[in-house]
């Protein structure tokens, strides 16, 4: 089964950038769609980005788009989410999930990693 690591969050102020890695093992990216969500304390977790399995597709929420941008390394069985322009706003912890097609529905999703802390704040 595939299993999910995150990494690279971390404390930034408004207006920087961050990327995350999701590092996938016992599997390939190539054969899943990886979605990226995320998860406010008090909110319910939100799609926020998705890669299609053929990495030909990709997937921006609206409150996300023009700045977030995910990216496959099928050599390093990884997805990034490069984060760009960070607000405040955008402060949750960051999961990457994988499924057989992109969507934004959490429950369409298995192999859940643990999470990884982004705190924009100045």
């Amino acid at each position: 089964q595939l299993q999910l690591v995150e990494s690279g969050g971390g404390l930034v102020q408004p207006g920087g950038s961050l990327r995350l890695s999701c590092v996938a093992s016992g599997g390939t990216v190539d054969h899943h769609a990886i979605g990226w969500f995320r998860q406010a304390p008090g909110k319910e977790r939100e799609g926020v980005s998705c890669i299609s399995s053929s990495g030909g597709s990709t997937n921006v929420a609206d409150s996300v788009k023009g700045r977030f941008t995910i990216s496959r390394d099928s050599a390093k069985n990884t997805v990034y989410l490069q984060m760009n322009s960070l607000k405040p706003e955008d402060t949750a912890v960051y999961y990457c999930a994988a499924s057989p097609d992109c969507s934004y529905y959490v429950w369409a999703f298995a192999s859940w990693g643990q999470g990884t802390q982004v705190t924009v704040s100045s």
